[in-house]
């Protein structure tokens, strides 16, 4: 499944259930909390760390959506965008962005 598929799919089930589908805010209040579930699980060795991360990427699938926003487009120019992009070793050890792109 690529990631404009899921997105349709994510929205689709948002509709199909009755969930939120306007409130964006509470929508990244529910987005972080899933984030610190994934985090959770990840700190416990928990087996079910690939299920709270996909439910992150579900959340922001449908935060796209609700904004007009071609999730597949988007993650694709941000690699690109990325890709060009130099770092270097900053004062304390860590790296740094030399470049504005």
């Amino acid at each position: 499944m690529d990631i404009t598929e899921a997105q349709k799919l994510a929205w689709e089930n948002k509709l199909a259930k009755g969930f939120n589908t306007t409130d964006i805010a509470l929508e990244y209040g529910l987005l972080s909390a899933e984030v610190g579930e994934a985090f959770t699980a990840w700190r416990k060795g928990l087996p079910d760390q690939g299920e709270e991360l996909a439910d992150v990427c579900i959340y922001a699938m449908a935060i796209a959506e609700m904004q007009g926003i071609d999730l597949a487009d988007a993650v694709k120019e941000k690699i690109e965008k990325n890709a060009r992009r130099v770092y270097a070793p900053g004062a304390n050890g860590t790296l740094v962005r030399t470049s504005q792109e």
